[in-house]
């Protein structure tokens, strides 16, 4: 589901390869789409975007000279699970286009086209900010974070951290693999109480003695929760969005971003993992503190696994085995004793 980060591209994305552009007509909605109609026509018009949060403000603003004239407009997109925005040729629109914008002639005709397969996207009329929402974590962090200090009594924050993370009343922008990534990263356990995490950074007060570059620096290496809600999105903006690199040999990646991950230390490698990497059964982190792997060349020799000596008989006659023929085996069929 595209969060904050994913907004903040299509933004981008949307003035750079619109800047040059001149729209004209009127817009067009598909038939199936239940968003409403966008009543919006003009010879020549420019397309801008600006992104906050999870949500997204496109306004059409008619340029100079413009018929009929009229009043700039402003539409507020939230993508739901598979929003996106393409510019495309006018006569290649791609499947479930819900809404297009056309440019004007001269020049070949294209269409800035907010596609969503899901249906799950939503535009409304206005411009206005949908209410209720917080501040952006991208944009406005200062804001951001005196927001859920100042609301620590809210029952919002009797929740789990992990719930209360994906609340756009505090946390806009933040969403699902964010809130993954940033619990991760600070070893939180996903259902501490979210007061209790929260709390604990009102105290946090850097010493007044540090020079400025000194609290940066400290910032930087130990950043706390909100600070991770800021900053880690920054980073998917300049990666430019969730990137699924390839994994490298021999490293595991994480699924969004790339990221190495260690395999975990405490599940043993199977039997066939071990025959593959060439490991013997017992490693030296098993053998006892002042003992050698080396063979004392004076102790006797030690059997090979899984071979019988002969034990050689104390007189000169051979003892026989007697085998009684009627005796059931013990060992199940099939198996052979170790």
């Amino acid at each position: 589901m595209p969060e904050g980060p994913e907004l903040h591209l299509a933004s981008h994305f949307v003035n750079e390869a619109c800047r040059e552009l001149v729209f004209g007509g009127c817009v067009e909605k598909s038939p199936v789409s239940r968003n409403p109609e966008v009543p919006f026509e003009s010879s020549a018009y420019s397309i801008s975007a600006l992104a906050r949060g999870k949500e997204l403000r496109l306004t059409l603003s008619p340029l100079p000279g413009a018929q009929p004239p009229r009043e700039p407009l402003a539409l507020v997109f939230r993508f739901g699970m598979t929003g996106s925005f393409q510019l495309v040729p006018s006569d290649a629109l791609p499947p479930h286009a819900h809404l297009r914008f056309y440019t004007a002639p001269p020049g070949p005709r294209l269409a800035l086209c907010f596609v969503d397969i899901r249906r799950f996207g939503r535009w409304d009329l206005g411009g206005e900010w949908q209410p209720g929402r917080g501040p952006c974590v991208l944009l406005e962090y200062e804001q951001f974070r005196e927001n859920v200090l100042r609301n620590l009594a809210d029952k919002a924050f009797d929740q789990p951290i992990c719930e209360a993370l994906l609340d756009q009343r505090f946390f806009n922008g933040i969403g699902n693999y964010l809130r993954a990534e940033i619990l991760y990263r600070l070893r939180i356990p996903p259902f501490e109480k979210a007061r209790t995490v929260l709390e604990a950074l009102q105290q946090r007060r850097p010493s007044p003695e540090l020079t400025l570059s000194q609290k940066i620096r400290a910032k930087l290496q130990n950043p706390d929760l909100l600070e991770l809600c800021h900053s880690v999105p920054k980073e998917v903006v300049q990666l430019g969005g969730k990137s699924r690199k390839k994994k490298s040999q021999g490293a595991q990646q994480g699924p969004e971003d790339g990221v190495e991950v260690p395999p975990s230390p405490n599940k043993a490698p199977s039997r066939t993992q071990r025959a593959q990497r060439g490991l013997p059964k017992q490693t030296t982190a098993q053998v006892p503190e002042g003992t050698s792997l080396q063979q004392d060349p004076e102790a006797p020799p030690v059997p090979d696994k899984g071979k019988r000596r002969r034990r050689k008989a104390t007189s000169g006659r051979h003892r026989t085995r007697k085998i009684k023929a009627d005796t059931p085996s013990l060992e199940p069929e099939g198996t052979s004793a170790s």
